[in-house]
């Protein structure tokens, strides 16, 4: 692993996706895995979250039928990588993974889930089955089991855009290929942790 990558608290991940970011979502099951880029994310408690995805993608079957997904999100520097995970998908294009440019890496433990570099922050998630949101909704969603940061941008518990390069902003995704990098940070007096 890089030696910029270090372990977060998993009971403050929502510090990680309170900022609203695009994340790449991560899974595996029986062999088969991907990767694909998804807007739809929130927090819904200190150590869970949730995310959006259509019974149309490839990676659906697998976050329904494994035990484990990740989210991450990715910097600036892999905008490109991120574009083409998000428009292409493993059931028209086999070799997806391969092709997209991405760089992957395992943590130990979940070595089935590939993780993408060049991303602020990993978060790996068991899944909660809750099949009528799934069905409904679409929305899968997981605890928390385990989270890393770029300390170049998340160290101690907190973001830190302001010190890190251009290149090491979360990325928002608008559409048609335009991103927002996030911007500065804007601190009221007063209101300190």
């Amino acid at each position: 692993m890089e030696n910029y990558i270090e372990p977060v608290d998993p009971k403050i991940l929502w510090r990680t996706l309170n900022i609203g970011g695009t994340v790449l979502v991560s899974t595996a099951f029986e062999g088969k895995s991907d990767v694909m880029a998804a807007g739809w994310n929130s927090v819904v408690d200190f150590d869970k979250a949730m995310v959006i995805i259509d019974k149309t993608h490839y990676t659906r079957p697998l976050i329904e039928k494994g035990e484990y997904f990740a989210l991450q999100l990715p910097l600036a520097t892999i905008a490109p990588v991120v574009m083409n995970l998000g428009s292409v998908s493993k059931n028209d294009e086999p070799a997806k993974l391969e092709k997209s440019g991405a760089e992957f890496f395992t943590i130990p433990g979940y070595e089935t889930l590939p993780l993408v570099k060049g991303c602020a922050a990993w978060l790996i998630f068991r899944h909660i089955s809750e099949p009528h949101n799934e069905q409904a909704y679409d929305m899968f969603i997981g605890q928390c089991v385990g989270a890393w940061s770029d300390t170049r941008v998340f160290a101690k518990g907190h973001w830190h855009f302001e010190t890190a390069g251009e290149d090491c902003r979360t990325l928002h995704y608008v559409s048609g290929g335009h991103f927002y990098k996030i911007g500065e940070p804007l601190t009221v007096p007063g209101y300190d942790e």
